[in-house]
């Protein structure tokens, strides 16, 4: 019996997903033996004759049946890149597309570019914020978090305090003297975190309170802002919408931006079976029109965002007019669409 190579491993991978109906059955191959073997995929080709072990065959094995059956690859691999960042993905979250980096684009144009600074580093500030940090959040963890949304409106208003710093207008650093004010945003809908932990990410004045209803995002959201270690400007919380951002925070936001469950449900039928067979039906049915939650959203925008601050959603790009009518009659002004990177309308973006 001849020796399962990696080239022997691609060959075979790639015809059986073919047979499968793959799109891309060698892109998924490279994948699924890079992930098996701990190997970038340019290392793949550069070790054809290496022999996979048993335990990597294994991997290879179930990676394989998995992807045939039509399971997404982010869902096998565990992440998916995102703009400048990897984001961890599992089932019961919508994956990240690289359609919503345009929306975190738009934010940061829309928004003011990280300041200079020319500050000192402070170890006795940034040690009593770490300790305030880990305390509020060992409180959270004692509360548990199986309360009802109604009962976790002080926990709530505990974590957005860890992420927003209480005053906002708090030092955006950790033990750094300085007088900048932080731009806060609320990232509605947030799914994986990929929105929220970007922005943060990117423009380190930045502080974003992300919320999603379902506590399968909630959770692996918080993985994701401590994964990066971005715990400290990203506060999580469940909800629905804003509905669990706290009242003094009304007027204070300088962006809103969501991704929120778009397409229509006579769309659904249509969708991928990659995408209805694994996805969550939650995180991407809008109902009629598509813009179910884009009407509530608008009007909690509209009270949230301080005079001149921006909205920006992804929405469907049938119903573009509609969302635009629906945003100008929650009082927003320079209403305009900006298309997605296959060129179909995809974001709007306006003005309180």
């Amino acid at each position: 019996m001849s020796e399962w190579t990696i080239k022997k491993a691609l060959e075979w991978t790639e015809g059986y997903l073919a047979d499968k109906g793959d799109e891309n059955p060698r892109l998924s191959a490279q994948w699924l033996l890079s992930e098996a073997c701990g190997l970038s995929r340019t290392q793949l080709f550069v070790n054809f004759d290496r022999p996979l072990s048993e335990d990597e065959r294994g991997v290879l094995r179930d990676y394989v049946r998995r992807r045939g059956a039509g399971e997404p690859l982010q869902y096998i691999t565990g992440e998916v890149a995102f703009r400048h960042i990897n984001v961890k993905v599992r089932p019961g979250v919508l994956i990240p597309r690289p359609e919503t980096e345009v929306l975190v684009s738009e934010v940061l144009a829309a928004l003011p570019t990280p300041g200079p600074r020319d500050v000192a580093w402070n170890p006795e500030a940034a040690e009593q914020e770490r300790e305030a940090v880990a305390a509020v959040k060992k409180a959270l963890e004692e509360a548990g978090e199986s309360a009802s949304p109604s009962e976790n409106t002080e926990s709530n208003e505990a974590e957005e305090d860890v992420a927003v710093g209480g005053d906002l207008g708090r030092p955006s650093s950790a033990g750094m003297d300085e007088t900048r004010k932080s731009l806060l945003v609320a990232d509605l809908c947030t799914g994986s975190g990929c929105i929220a932990c970007s922005l943060a990410y990117e423009h380190p004045d930045m502080r974003v309170i992300a919320t999603d209803v379902a506590p399968e995002a909630v959770a692996l959201a918080k993985e994701n802002t401590e994964a990066l270690g971005l715990a400290d400007r990203v506060a999580v919380l469940q909800c629905s919408l804003g509905s669990g951002i706290g009242e003094k925070r009304m007027g204070t936001f300088d962006a809103v931006v969501s991704n929120p469950p778009y397409v229509p449900t006579a769309v659904m039928a249509g969708i991928p079976r990659e995408v209805a067979d694994f996805e969550p039906t939650l995180a991407l049915d809008g109902g009629a029109d598509g813009l179910d939650l884009f009407r509530p959203l608008a009007q909690w925008a509209a009270r949230a965002l301080k005079p001149g601050g921006v909205l920006a959603c992804e929405l469907y790009e049938g119903h573009m007019d509609a969302a635009r009518a629906v945003a100008e009659q929650a009082g927003f002004v320079d209403v305009h669409i900006v298309d997605d990177l296959t060129g179909r309308p995809r974001v709007l973006v306006a003005k309180r």
